[in-house]
């Protein structure tokens, strides 16, 4: 008799994938079935609809979003990829509360979300490629430089731009990257390293005061190749003043007419930049280079905090050049994760 009730047991409420299935069925049947010729699914829910039309209009309208009051327009351009987590969210609060009207307005934020960053999704990536650069944020207090220094060599990157270069520590980069890369320079607190003769090296005046951007001509088996490396100003997040990006956004336009009065038609700006593609106070810069990431990459790459990343603030763009593969480095002892690329210099456009 045991065994019998065991068999009808199974046969009829079992854990095997068919059964879950056959519960899923169900359950759904049973909840189309409660919500059908209800009048009220349409009144329900309009407080979550509402919302999914507010989250909507969010993403599809954020560079109207003004920047007077605390640089909010900065600040959600800064975190948006975030915002289609709440979509989820309000469609489980739409199943919750059965209503017709959120579950419909719900796809509006879906829709958008995919329309601004369904293409991070698939991978870009191309076989190919004539150079291999990357950069790193080192950070001023890395407990590791030399470690730091050979983790990012290991990547194979013909030119390797660093910033945040405490001057106590540059000559332990500079030895622990001599036996990789012939040729250096070190301007204020950034430097890069390369494989092949640089040239024409001098700092890039970013409106600070001191040093934290510089130029060479790296001279490549494909020619010239001018290279950036930056690191504009922090921003930060307060209470009292909102996103304080002021300075940044300054330095963000120097650079953008540096690189904009650059003679070499091939160019490569890497660096840590503060601020994010979708940062329109980047404009100076993003409107006339496109990142490696967006064009060749796979996913958000995001590179800060390197703990769990929420924003790709470090950036490897290109004018002139053709991406076709980009990526994060493993983390090093700083708080930022290194990313890399492989470009293509005969290809470029």
């Amino acid at each position: 008799m045991a065994q019998q009730a065991y068999v009808t047991e199974t046969d009829n409420g079992g854990s095997g994938p068919e059964h879950r299935g056959d519960r899923l069925r169900r359950l759904l049947n049973r909840m189309v079935s409660g919500w059908r010729g209800d009048p009220r699914i349409w009144r329900r829910g309009l407080v979550v609809a509402a919302l999914g039309v507010i989250l909507a209009l969010v993403m599809l309208l954020h560079a109207r979003i003004p920047n007077r009051i605390g640089n909010l327009g900065s600040l959600t351009e800064t975190f948006l990829p975030w915002l289609g987590l709440l979509v989820p969210l309000l469609l489980l609060l739409a199943l919750v509360r059965r209503s017709a009207t959120a579950l419909i307005a719900v796809v509006l934020p879906a829709a958008v979300w995919l329309n601004l960053f369904g293409g991070l999704l698939t991978d870009k990536t191309v076989g190919g490629g004539d150079l291999t650069v990357a950069t790193h944020n080192v950070n001023a207090d890395n407990p590791d430089p030399s470690g730091t220094a050979r983790e990012v060599a290991a990547s194979g990157a013909d030119v390797l731009a660093l910033e945040e270069l405490n001057p106590s520590a540059v000559p332990v980069y500079e030895r622990a990257l001599a036996s990789t890369y012939k040729y250096h320079s070190v301007q204020g607190t950034v430097g890069l390293w390369s494989k092949y003769p640089m040239t024409e090296v001098r700092a890039v005046d970013i409106k600070l005061g001191w040093t934290r951007a510089m130029r060479a001509t790296v001279t490549t088996p494909e020619g010239e190749v001018a290279f950036y490396v930056a690191h504009l100003p922090s921003v930060r997040v307060k209470l009292e003043a909102g996103f304080t990006a002021r300075q940044r956004d300054k330095s963000a336009n120097a650079l953008g007419e540096a690189i904009a009065q650059e003679p070499l038609k091939r160019k490569v700006l890497l660096g840590d930049l503060n601020g994010t593609m979708n940062d329109r106070s980047l404009n100076g810069v993003t409107s006339q280079m496109r990142s490696t990431q967006g064009a060749a990459g796979s996913g958000f790459g995001f590179s800060w905090p390197a703990s769990f990343p929420m924003a790709r603030i470090d950036q490897i763009m290109v004018q002139g050049i053709e991406p076709v593969t980009s990526w994060t480095l493993p983390r090093t002892g700083s708080d930022h994760l290194p990313i890399a690329a492989r470009v293509s210099l005969a290809t470029g456009s």
